[in-house]
């Protein structure tokens, strides 16, 4: 585990998680790297454990998917991550409540861009549906067992994802309502 404090590295922490830690807590997120930014716990699952880790905090009382968004790293790739995690193009970013504990906490997965899909928490956290669905159509990431995988700002014959930081950008002609020609 890597302590990361304020999103900059620090050297590997010694003696396990620190106490009150999350992972510290719950045996199913054993080896998830952990950092502190701002006094939230940041955890980081492989994909392959986000929807287990999910589970496991849902369990543990964080039972309110307060936000979930992707972001596009496209310049960013030599980002500060904990040891263990390689840094991918694409980030999902989730943020859990308890409001038992007055605690929130934050997954950050890392999603390739040649195979940019996470499972959908949507059966964990059904307020998520919506968020998963704008985070496919802006950023091209797919949920996969998502109940409606659709477009949800853009049309549907809508080409591209706009928030990709390699999505051109073109123009749009103005026209106002009984503006007066050119003179």
């Amino acid at each position: 585990m890597t302590d990361v404090r304020d999103g900059v590295p620090d050297a590997p922490a010694t003696g396990g998680a620190p106490e009150g830690s999350l992972v510290a807590e719950l045996a199913a997120l054993d080896g998830v790297p952990v950092a502190y930014f701002r006094g939230d716990e940041v955890l980081f699952p492989a994909r392959e454990r986000y929807l287990a880790a999910a589970v496991a905090l849902k369990g543990a009382g964080f039972a309110m998917c307060s936000d979930l968004c992707a972001v596009d790293y496209l310049a960013h790739m030599d980002r500060p991550l904990p040891d263990g995690v390689a840094a991918e193009r694409f980030e999902v970013v989730v943020n859990l409540l308890s409001l038992e504990r007055r605690r929130r906490v934050r997954l950050r997965v890392q999603v390739p861009e040649d195979d940019a899909s996470v499972p959908t928490l949507f059966r964990c956290y059904p307020g998520s549906e919506n968020m998963e669905r704008e985070a496919f159509d802006l950023f091209g990431i797919c949920f996969t067992d998502h109940p409606d995988l659709t477009r949800i700002l853009m049309p549907q014959d809508w080409e591209g994802h706009p928030l990709r930081k390699d999505y051109g950008t073109g123009r749009v002609p103005v026209q106002f309502k009984d503006a007066p020609g050119p003179r």
